[in-house]
């Protein structure tokens, strides 16, 4: 499961139920096999499914053997049909478990008020316990941001066609849970059922194209529609009138209303690091996209709205700035000339799509005449809020808190632009740009020659001059003309949209002040910084390896002590946002202190920025997979040193993350609902400067630093390594497949240094060995037992009980260990060629894997992994008969592949069993 709070115990109830719905959707599932492909070849699909069930039960060999048999005797064509039942068998179990993860949330809403973690009743009531009142609580948000950012990272392997299909078989599901039907109606319910898992058996689960930027753009909108348009303005809703003064009347309180602290964010048209396909046309468009979704949403609302208020003037009064708003609306019919709601609508309606229009985007139905556009996004809410105020104003409070409050806090949470864009380069671009931009004004500066001393002085001198660096007459390098290119096209959106289309511009491989400084000189080329010291936009350093982590407090110490650089940051509000890389610095070294440097690093920056007084807003480029810093948010979140959260988070949200967290709304207003209480708790009800004890704090020194050499000494200092890790995993094969517009590595290189660190963990989880989520743990408590025996394990014991960051890290791991697979792993190894580097290493990797068990159960005081996960335990015994089978033919699938089989179904097999695996996993990318 990857709902980000589990539940401590499974009712039987719940258990019963899950099971039902999984034989439910395996037997149409079969049924369909059967009637598409074959009695043959259902028959080959139950013999593996009961050959592999019994394998696993009962650890029997002799089912081992007969299932291996079974799948090596399968032709080609055979194998990719088994793939394909098996793929959709893992895609309809996630459906069941989300369902039942749902039916759970409503039984505990259903007994009562929920304390549950991770909701906002259980937030909200711990606040009061802790003495803070509700307006302090709405104090809270005047000043807080919640910012989930999804980016285009690619890890999700299905295509929206399947996902489309996916949530109408969830929705089908929750229909017949809700409802008491007939038997007629539920024989028409099992057909619905059946067609919809046709359609998806006859739909392609491959990309059959390559997608570009904009594609990847229509992905993430898409989820705007499935979730976020309804649970983002619901949610504001609901903690409102949670906060709400006892006995207050629902209908006709009129009390302040919450700032939209939750904001939507995306790099997905905006990233260009290491994606040359992010140009200013596909900037603009992606804006122009983006514009048009949130548009086409309020037009269908106000239609929606005007249908609905057909309240009459001789029934009701209504306020003089309603009036005069009907009298200024195009609508002359005489059919509504005595309902003044209805013809306010209409004059909105005409005037948003007369901004529509301006801007490019084209309306389903036209207005019922012309009106003048808007100016801004401001004059939309500022003509709903008279509505609003009519209807509170004469008893009708009850209709106002309907679709036109929803609609109200929709408009306050996307404006015109939807989500903000980050715009985001690697800092070794921005520094070839501004060299060559110096030597062409001043030949011979050498810029990149200079100390960081001398570049700092010279980059503070230009900020300081009104004079442009650029020329219209200089014939400027590609890359050169591309930056300038997209900063101009950020610049006009601006211009267009406002500072909120592009708050911030992000610098990849942050490694000193002068990046910072570097990137704040193009934008004062156009315009969005000024010489006097304002910024139209947050310049954000993102530090991501190991070495860049340790010195990011320094970094910002040096960077905020710069009065021109503070002066930016004053003229955005004493604010400055710091991104912490969890991909590259796991990459670079290993699990245990990737996690453990960023947790020093938010400590040296609460400190620096403390001394400076300035406001810290850490953004988490948090991944999917525990390789890449995912695991339960909640837990996350809570788990950061104390002063780090202040009110103020983004996090990023990744490939299949995305879809697993938002494309059901009810599991997307449940996620969103757990990144708010999280934020508050984090904020409130945590010492404001905690750090931890100084004893914890020198084991957890040792334990990192013994777990990065054993990490460091497999992955860069073993000769051979990298042959081992191309020939052993799926990375080849995963670049075929059509998931993403950037290319998998930075260079055209193997080195794994050049890797990005998605593919890296994507590999490492299809073969079922998850290594960038364990390695180095299990030798670094080894040692550390053997250097402190007077400490030992009760130690680490105690530091797990007592310390949320400790006890993090092992969950997180204790859950990606419970995935993995040293059996799987070990026939993975077996396609090195050269024997004796494949035994070497992966004799390595097997004691490594066993020692960080032995290590973390008895740390965690467990006799089995996930133990305390009831849920996940459960699901993980139901996928891995079903897995298995996967592993096994893509194993095959991969050796006729490498040996240039020429039938082009080797291929498309490999590739439908990436797809199957990652979705059996869930959490691999």
């Amino acid at each position: 499961m990857d709902m980000d709070i589990e539940t401590d115990s499974v009712s039987a109830e719940a258990e019963a139920m899950l099971r039902a719905d999984i034989r439910l959707l395996g037997r149409i599932l079969g049924d369909t096999v059967r009637n598409q492909e074959g009695e043959a070849v259902f028959d080959l699909v139950e013999r593996i499914r009961q050959t592999s069930i019994r394998f696993h039960r009962d650890d029997d060999k002799p089912a081992r053997q007969e299932l291996e048999a079974i799948l090596d005797g399968m032709s080609t064509g055979e194998t990719v049909r088994i793939v394909r039942a098996y793929s959709y068998f893992s895609h309809l179990a996630n459906i069941a478990e989300d369902q039942n993860h749902i039916r759970q949330t409503r039984s505990q809403n259903l007994a009562g008020p929920s304390r549950q973690a991770g909701t906002l009743a259980g937030a909200v009531a711990r606040a009061r316990e802790a003495g803070i009142g509700a307006e302090e609580l709405r104090g809270f948000f005047d000043g807080a941001l919640v910012s989930p950012v999804l980016t285009a990272h690619p890890t999700e392997v299905r295509r929206k066609s399947t996902i489309d299909r996916e949530m109408e078989i969830a929705t089908l599901l929750d229909r017949c849970q809700r409802t008491q039907l007939t038997a007629d109606e539920r024989d028409a319910a099992d057909e619905q059922l059946r067609r919809a898992v046709l359609t998806l058996w006859q739909t392609n689960l491959l990309r059959r194209t390559k997608l570009t930027v904009l594609d990847e753009v229509a992905n993430g909108l898409s989820f705007y529609d499935y979730t976020f348009f309804t649970q983002l303005p619901r949610l504001l809703c609901a903690l409102e009138d949670r906060l709400q003064p006892e006995g207050a009347a629902d209908q006709t309180h009129t009390s302040r209303e919450l700032a939209p602290f939750l904001r939507m964010g995306s790099w997905i048209g905006g990233d260009r690091d290491g994606n040359p396909f992010v140009t200013a046309d596909v900037l603009r468009e992606t804006l122009h996209m983006q514009c048009a979704q949130v548009l086409k949403f309020y037009l269908g609302e106000l239609h929606d709205l005007g249908g609905e208020l057909s309240l009459a003037s001789q029934l009701v009064d209504v306020s003089p700035e309603l009036q005069a708003l009907a009298e200024r609306s195009p609508d002359t019919s005489a059919h509504r000339s005595g309902e003044p709601y209805r013809r306010a609508v209409s004059g909105i309606y005409a005037r948003l799509a007369a901004t529509a229009h301006l801007l490019g985007v084209e309306t389903r139905r036209p207005p019922v005449g012309e009106a003048a556009a808007y100016a801004n996004v401001a004059e939309f809410k500022a003509d709903l809020d008279i509505i609003n105020r009519s209807l509170i104003a004469n008893r009708s409070g009850v209709i106002a808190r309907g679709r036109l409050r929803l609609l109200r806090r929709a408009v306050d949470c996307f404006g015109f632009h939807l989500a903000s864009l980050d715009m985001r380069q690697n800092s070794a671009v921005h520094e070839r740009t501004i060299a060559e931009l110096f030597e062409t004004v001043a030949p011979g500066t050498s810029y990149r020659a200079l100390s960081e001393q001398d570049r700092i002085a010279l980059l503070v001198g230009e900020l300081a001059t009104a004079r442009p660096l650029v020329s219209p007459f200089v014939s400027y390098s590609e890359e050169t003309r591309d930056e300038l290119a997209v900063l101009h096209a950020a610049a006009g959106a601006h211009a267009t949209f406002g500072e909120s289309v592009i708050p911030q511009s992000i610098v990849s491989m942050t490694e000193g002040v002068s990046d910072l400084l570097e990137i704040a000189v193009l934008l004062k080329e156009v315009g969005l910084i000024d010489p006097r010291g304002a910024s139209s936009l947050n310049v954000v350093p993102l530090f991501e390896t190991i070495d860049d982590l340790r010195q990011c407090a320094e970094v910002m110490d040096r960077l905020l002590s710069l009065p021109a650089y503070r002066a930016l940051v004053d003229s955005r509000g004493g604010v400055q946002e710091v991104m912490l890389g969890y991909s590259d610095s796991n990459k670079d070294g290993g699990f245990v202190t990737s996690g453990w440097e960023l947790y020093k690093a938010e400590i040296g920056l609460i400190d620096v920025f403390a001394r400076h007084g300035v406001r810290l807003r850490l953004f988490h480029g948090r991944g999917g997979s525990v390789g890449r810093g995912g695991g339960p948010s909640y837990d996350a979140i809570l788990a950061q040193p104390g002063g780090a959260v202040n009110g103020q988070i983004r996090i990023t949200e990744q490939g299949e993350i995305i879809s697993s967290k938002y494309s059901n709304p009810e599991v997307g207003r449940h996620n969103l609902e757990i990144l708010t209480a999280a934020t508050m708790e984090a904020s409130l009800l945590q010492p404001p400067h905690s750090v931890p004890r100084a004893e914890h704090f020198a084991v957890m020194e040792t334990l990192s630093s013994l777990a990065y050499t054993a990490y460091r000494g497999l992955v860069y200092e073993t000769e051979g390594f990298e042959e081992y890790f191309w020939a052993s995993t799926v990375i080849n094969e995963i670049s075929t497949l059509n998931i993403g517009s950037r290319p998998a590595s930075r260079t055209k290189t193997r080195r794994i240094e050049d890797l990005r660190a998605i593919p890296w963990v994507f590999s490492w989880a299809q073969c079922r060995l998850m290594l960038p989520g364990w390695y180095g743990f299990g030798s670094a408590v080894e040692a550390f037992v053997k250097q402190h025996p007077e400490k030992g394990i009760a130690f680490l014991r105690g530091l797990y009980q007592e310390w949320p960051f400790f006890r993090t890290l092992l969950s997180n791991m204790d859950m990606v260990l419970s995935k993995s697979s040293i059996a799987i792993a070990s026939r993975y190894a077996e396609l090195v060629p050269d024997q004796k580097l494949r035994d070497s290493i992966f004799q390595r990797i097997r004691t490594e894997w066993q020692t960080s068990i032995r290590a973390l159960l008895e740390i965690m005081d467990q006799d089995r992994l996930v133990a305390g996960n009831p849920l996940l335990e459960r699901s993980i015994r139901n996928r891995f008969p079903y897995l298995d089978p996967l592993n096994h033919v893509q194993l095959e699938l991969l050796r006729a592949y490498r040996a240039q089989d020429p039938d082009p179904q080797v291929l498309r097999g490999i590739q439908l069993t990436i797809n199957g695996i990652s979705a059996g996993l869930r959490n691999s990318g």
